[in-house]
């Protein structure tokens, strides 16, 4: 059926059993739905690939054990997100799903956009961000560039799936403000830009109920709310009770449940308890995404191998983060000798373990592609250093090391996290490298004083054994083109332009879910609140190690003529920053400018600041530019729980540009003028602090010291005697009037207020 519109899958579901409508509901096998053949209906498979297609060959087992076809492994999305550039992420997209064009794939199962609540979580590798805005911009692109090819996304996991701990059983509590603002809003600004093809549901409980279950996640939000039109599918085996999920919103249960729950549908449907109209809506939402991949399937479709690698090593290059660069070590000149330690050199760690493994197309060693970038007026010595395969320390390959360090001008380490460090279905017990790695740069800096590290890992290290380093690249895990990227940073090829998505804590202890993580029994709290990642470390003053949107370049850059077309808006409106940026290095290089808005005054608990816009541009020496942002009502509200929905308080704004969270180079300060009415009207246990906050009733408020007769008293300190009354309640004047205010006052009072601010009289909780 070419182009089916609805009224012809209507018709269709007209001509279909009960059965098999049920069995549209959930999966062929492990990889692909059911189809009908009588009726026209194909199965499509879906598979995985956040960063590269696996699609398996022969028996399918989720978890990489078995070979998959050859494709293109690109960087996990930990380093993806430090690229910060939009544009790279969706050229990213396209060659993705180019390569499951070519092998009929319809559906690849991704990006994950999770907050990165610790930075223990075992699959933080293939999560963006501690930063819902960075998440949700970087997963809109990767969408978009891989659906601009005919093929779906699945937008995964939704929603807190922050930890491999018994991931299939525990319930996230997580309070409805923080909720919002922090663990949906990475989803929320996807689906409103770039509509997925599908949502893939979580494993764990949200609030005391199972994520494929929660009408609220799958329903009220995701679609009343959000506008999502796709499908939602379960993660493989995170359906808990069929039925319910199904009346939550869950269109697909993945994979094949064996018949079990389609029975489970039938029979609901038979007895009464499923309403046929459900089932209905479930099976033409399956309808139009399969038809959606019929129309949009290329036969001829074909993809460069080698062009493929080639955008591998660029957005590789783009993701690294140099992390320090003492007395410009780096980048290294094309002459002299090296060392090159670490068995990482040769047999890199570029890819997360568990479903996103891919099997890649080609493979760079580091050692060589150094040896090729830097031609034949450089020497390369080479030792092992460690065995991968174990964290003992081997003194043989120690002293081998000292012995190859000591004959080079400087010795460039490959370190880092070996894959059963980290990855699905288990989550992290520490923060250091392995004793072996360790070791090595312990033994390496007795003999050389110029020591480059360059590290593989998916999240962050601690690094005490910084100051015995000149040089330190956070390769992330650079997916196939890693040995070329890195040879291409370290001699100068391009400029390091990669900045941090994610906080480096000092040690583990630091980081704000510390004493909350992985929770205990079936439970975990996010007591944390709202201060995950760098809003944490502001709000409580602790230096990180290195701080969210950190990144040294090989060149310097200028800012000024920070410029708000606007003094003072309505929230209603919008806002244009713009902001001039200059190379004033010697060479090409790119810079992310990174926009933070800050509330100057709020009567609700906030962060300090909060990223709100950024854009990565590329400057020739002495070249400079103008970067323009547009900030809007969502750039300056948070979630107001009494009005369930996004509130923005009248007062004064920071915004705020700078190159990292931590170097923040030019602020300007705007006026954002509420448009919403009060948000609780005035009642008997409302404070004369309420009244004094709002500009309507201020002067009332004021009016109240006469009841009291202690204005003289105060003499000339009436700013004393109004703070001691903040917090009285209105009801309180009663008493305290001494029969100068009564009952008849004070309901006639609040009858005058709410007026004032523009509000009915309401009862609330205490009113008598």
């Amino acid at each position: 059926m070419a182009t089916a519109t609805t009224a012809d899958i209507r018709q269709l579901i007209s001509q279909m059993t009960l059965e098999e409508k049920a069995g549209l509901c959930s999966g062929l096998d492990f990889w692909n739905t059911k189809g009908i053949e009588r009726l026209g209906i194909p199965s499509l498979m879906v598979t995985d690939g956040p960063h590269g297609l696996r699609k398996q060959q022969g028996n399918a087992d989720h978890l990489g054990l078995h070979n998959s076809v050859p494709a293109t492994c690109f960087p996990s999305a930990a380093g993806l997100a430090s690229s910060w550039d939009r544009k790279l992420i969706a050229r990213v997209g396209e060659a993705l799903g180019a390569e499951c064009q070519v092998e009929n794939v319809a559906v690849l199962l991704g990006p994950g956009n999770n907050i990165k609540r610790s930075p223990l979580n075992g699959r933080n590798f293939e999560y963006f961000s501690e930063d819902p805005y960075l998440a949700s911009e970087m997963a809109a692109h990767h969408v978009k560039g891989v659906q601009s090819q005919g093929v779906g996304t699945s937008l995964k996991h939704f929603a807190a799936n922050n930890q491999e701990h018994r991931r299939m059983s525990v319930d996230a509590i997580i309070d409805e403000r923080t909720l919002r603002e922090i663990y949906l809003a990475s989803f929320e600004g996807t689906v409103k830009q770039s509509q997925p093809w599908s949502v893939m549901c979580s494993y764990n409980q949200v609030n005391g109920e199972y994520a494929s279950e929660s009408h609220k996640l799958l329903t009220q939000v995701l679609r009343d709310e959000w506008g999502f039109e796709g499908f939602v599918v379960s993660d493989w085996g995170a359906v808990n009770e069929r039925v319910k999920a199904l009346q939550a919103g869950l269109e697909l249960e993945m994979p094949s449940s064996g018949g079990i729950g389609d029975a489970k549908i039938v029979a609901a449907v038979n007895s009464g308890e499923l309403p046929v109209a459900t089932l209905d809506l479930a099976v033409e939402r399956m309808l139009t995404f399969i038809f959606k991949s019929v129309d949009s399937r290329s036969e001829e479709a074909v993809f460069d191998q080698d062009k493929h690698h080639a955008l591998a090593r660029e957005v590789a290059r783009e993701s690294m983060v140099l992390l320090k660069n003492e007395d410009g070590i780096l980048p290294l000149a094309k002459s002299g000798t090296l060392a090159i330690i670490g068995e990482f050199a040769k047999t890199p760690r570029y890819q997360g373990g568990g479903s996103s493994h891919v099997n890649p197309t080609k493979l760079d060693d580091a050692f060589i592609e150094m040896q090729a970038v830097a031609g034949d007026a450089a020497s390369f010595l080479y030792a092992q250093g460690y065995e991968l395969a174990s964290d003992e320390v081997n003194e043989e390959l120690l002293q081998e090391a000292r012995d190859t360090a000591v004959k080079a001008d400087a010795a460039v380490l490959f370190l880092g996290l070996p894959d059963r460090y980290e990855s699905e279905g288990y989550d992290r017990s520490h923060l250091s490298l392995p004793a072996s790695h360790l070791a090595l740069i312990h033994a390496v800096a007795e003999v050389q004083s110029n020591i480059i590290v360059v590290l593989s890992n998916g999240s962050p290290v601690e690094m005490p054994w910084l100051p015995q380093t000149k040089a330190v690249l956070e390769g992330y895990l650079g997916g196939q083109a890693f040995g070329g990227a890195v040879a291409d940073l370290l001699f100068g090829e391009v400029s390091p332009s990669g900045k941090l998505a994610e906080t480096f804590p000092q040690k583990l202890s630091d980081n704000p879910s510390f004493l909350n993580f992985p929770g205990e029994g079936d439970t975990v709290e996010y007591k944390e609140g709202l201060f995950v990642g760098y809003r944490y470390y502001d709000k409580k003053e602790i230096e990180p190690l290195f701080p969210f949107g950190f990144g040294l370049s090989y060149t310097e850059f200028e800012y000024s003529n920070l410029l708000l077309d606007q003094t003072s808006i309505k929230d209603t409106d919008t806002v244009q920053v713009s902001v001039t940026v200059k190379n004033t290095g010697s060479r090409t290089g790119k810079e992310t400018v990174q926009l933070y808005v800050s509330d100057v005054e709020s009567s609700v608990i906030r962060p300090l600041q909060e990223l709100k816009g950024f854009d990565k541009l590329e400057l020739q020496p002495g070249e400079e530019r103008e970067v323009t942002f547009t900030l809007n009502k969502r750039s300056f509200a948070y979630y107001n729980v009494k009005l369930a929905d996004w509130h923005v308080e009248s007062g004064m704004f920071n915004v705020a540009v700078g190159s990292s969270s931590r170097d923040i180079r030019l602020t300007a300060e705007l006026e954002v003028v509420s448009t919403a009415k009060q948000a609780a009207k005035f009642h008997r246990n409302s404070t004369v602090g309420d009244l004094l906050a709002n500009p309507l009733t201020e002067g009332k408020a004021k009016n109240y010291g006469s009841i009291f007769g202690m204005e003289e008293a105060m003499g000339d300190n009436p700013e004393m005697f109004l703070a001691m009354m903040k917090y009285m309640p209105l009801r309180a004047l009663i008493g305290f009037g001494q029969g100068k205010y009564t009952e008849a006052d004070l309901a006639e009072d609040l009858r005058e207020l709410n007026a004032l601010a523009g509000q009915e009289e309401v009862n609330q909780p205490g009113d008598k």
